[in-house]
């Protein structure tokens, strides 16, 4: 049953049914004398000061645990969907599955801290910003060490950025978002723990830009050295456990495809707790394939799992349940993710000569008021109401709703207006026939291909919905639900797809993460996707929105990056090349065993996994 039209979401009402929702499902945080030590109270807010402190025995410099000492032992039990990694090279890695599966096992010289969202020092002991903007002395830890034993040193971060990231080698994601101006930043080593980077400018997102994992050099150069080929299936997902070479608090164990990917603890990590034992104190981080969310959550009702992510009437059936429970339900805020309906624009043709998209599609695909219409026949209320049994708000910017940089007008969106929709594709030529069809100037009949993946059901649902929406207006959709893998073949190689419902991982601290979606060479910039060294010739608004990127990057002012990132988002919501559709709440169940979790906001649930334990 659907809903009406109702009313329109103002940004205010959107934050107030937030705030009385979280109010209703609050945030629990566990108790203990640590976290009050460092807990300063306001009558608006409660800030969370978390010092990160270096403790040097016998020449290595660990870090030292924010948390009260746990005890060893027991396993942490997680999910994931879909059909599992297609390989555990973190630098090579073009899907959220591959990436979560490689850099656990993986640290950074940099991290965010999910309590602050400040970035702060992981590998890195220090890291000095020298007054002309540009320049950055980074220290590594003494002491530290790879799995195989060998030293982590100023070699190995040189090795990373300059032969793998800024060489091209795996996912260019990295380095297409570090060029200033049409140049990369330049790395060098200091000394044996000293590195020092360079920007062409100043480059306000650098430090939370250089928190990716860092490689070891006596280990891959070998394999760089062959070639792009052979490192992209280097430590592919039939890797066997024992060759591989890490620096994370869990190392990989077992993969058996389709069913679980098992972690071990890493006996010699860097990070002790008050009483000087070595982190984590789990034995194994096991991670199971479920294949869908309904799977997901039958595992969690029957105790496979440690925590799960709720949607729609499940929120209000285990918040039911808690008192009586093994688990407890965290509300997180909104999700830092946006789920989007993206149209494929590009009009040009491959290496055979063959157009991408069949031409016909392609004029109603790049006809603006074909897009808008479509927009604006999507019922979000609908949506918010059946998915997340009203969990949640209408989403129309590419920013999350917690973003500190949110385009507070965009947020407002519009309401659903068949009307105007129709109103719209008559503008451009489109009618119904007697059959109830819609058909465009030329008399062809408006039928297209809607994509998701399989097994996500909550985008599953929403294509339902969709489908439905659009067929009011006399489109006939073609809804079709594909294995992951096979739909990301079609957005980035064939790209042989018309619509498409997927979602982006995103972050409310810093939009520039997003550069590869919009830049007209963006590696994800799939909605007019380019092959690499094709002329591009630019629609006027990808241009704005590269030249908004670029100015961003190069600004230090927050207010003024604020005003162009504001910008951007108005462009996307007036130009349309994805459309979105609704923000849910980050809710979570989880099981009541642990000792020192402490979810955030910004980290998610399990972000401090190396010093979470079980309780005893």
């Amino acid at each position: 049953m659907k809903i009406t039209k109702g009313r329109i979401y103002l940004l205010s009402l959107i934050l107030f049914f937030i705030f009385i929702l979280a109010a209703c499902i609050r945030v629990d945080r566990p108790e203990d004398e640590s976290l009050k030590k460092h807990i300063k109270s306001t009558e608006q807010k409660e800030e969370i000061v978390f010092p990160r402190i270096t403790k040097t025995i016998n020449g290595v410099d660990y870090l030292l645990s924010r948390k009260p000492a746990g005890v060893y032992g027991g396993d942490v039990v997680v999910s994931t969907i879909g059909e599992g990694p297609k390989t555990f090279n973190p630098w090579n890695s073009k899907d959220n599955t591959s990436s979560a599966a490689s850099e656990i096992m993986f640290d950074s010289l940099v991290t965010t801290d999910a309590y602050t969202g400040e970035v702060i020092p992981k590998l890195a002991k220090s890291v000095k910003t020298l007054p002309d903007k540009k320049t950055y002395i980074i220290e590594l830890r003494k002491g530290l060490k790879w799995s195989d034993g060998k030293e982590i040193t100023a070699d190995d971060v040189v090795y990373t950025w300059n032969t793998i990231i800024f060489g091209g080698y795996g996912n260019t994601s990295t380095r297409d978002a570090m060029y200033i101006d049409g140049e990369l930043p330049a790395v060098s080593k200091i000394d044996k723990y000293t590195v020092k980077f360079v920007t062409p400018k100043p480059f306000s997102p650098f430090l939370r830009q250089i928190a990716v994992p860092i490689a070891p050099e006596h280990v891959l150069k070998k394999v760089t050295d062959k070639g792009k080929r052979e490192f992209e299936s280097f430590w592919s997902s039939n890797v066997n456990p024992s060759e591989l070479v890490t620096s994370g608090a869990f190392r990989l164990k077992e993969y058996v495809p389709a069913q679980r990917i098992v972690y071990e603890r890493n006996p010699d990590y860097y990070i002790i707790d008050e009483k000087g034992q070595k982190l984590p104190y789990i034995d194994k981080y096991i991670m199971l394939i479920v294949g869908d969310l309904n799977n997901e959550l039958l595992k969690f009702k029957s105790k496979e799992l440690d925590f799960v992510g709720l949607r729609g009437t499940n929120v209000s059936i285990f918040k039911e349940n808690e008192a009586r429970s093994d688990y407890k339900i965290f509300n997180l805020g909104p999700n830092s993710g946006t789920l989007y309906l993206g149209f494929n624009l590009n009009d040009r043709k491959n290496s055979a000569g063959k157009y991408y998209v069949n031409p016909v599609k392609q004029k109603w695909f790049n006809d603006l008021n074909f897009r808008k219409a479509v927009d604006y026949a999507i019922d979000r209320e609908n949506i918010v109401f059946n998915i997340a049994s009203g969990v949640g708000a209408p989403l129309f910017t590419p920013e999350p709703l917690s973003s500190i940089y949110l385009n507070e007008q965009v947020a407002k969106g519009h309401l659903r207006d068949m009307e105007y929709a129709a109103k719209l594709l008559e503008q451009s030529g489109f009618k119904k026939g007697r059959d109830g069809k819609l058909r465009d100037k030329n008399g062809n009949k408006v039928e297209f291909d809607l994509y998701t993946n399989a097994g996500n059901t909550e985008r599953e649902s929403i294509g339902v919905m969709i489908k439905q929406d659009l067929e009011d207006l006399g489109m006939s959709v073609n809804f079709k639900p594909v294995e992951f893998n096979t739909l990301v073949n079609k957005l980035t190689n064939t790209k042989d797809w018309d619509m498409v419902i997927l979602g982006f991982t995103g972050s409310p601290l810093e939009p520039y993460g997003g550069k590869n979606v919009w830049y007209s060479n963006g590696t994800l910039h799939m909605f007019n996707m380019r092959t690499e060294g094709e002329k591009a010739v630019l629609l006027p608004w990808e241009k704005r929105l590269d030249e908004i990127f670029d100015a961003a990057a190069l600004e230090l002012d927050f207010a003024k990056r604020k005003k162009l990132y504001e910008e951007y988002q108005q462009l996307i919501y007036e130009e349309k090349p994805l459309i979105y559709l609704y923000s849910p709440l980050m809710i979570y169940a989880v099981r009541n065993k642990f000792g020192n979790l402490h979810p955030t906001e910004i980290g998610g649930v399990m972000h401090n996994i190396e010093e979470i334990y079980i309780k005893k």
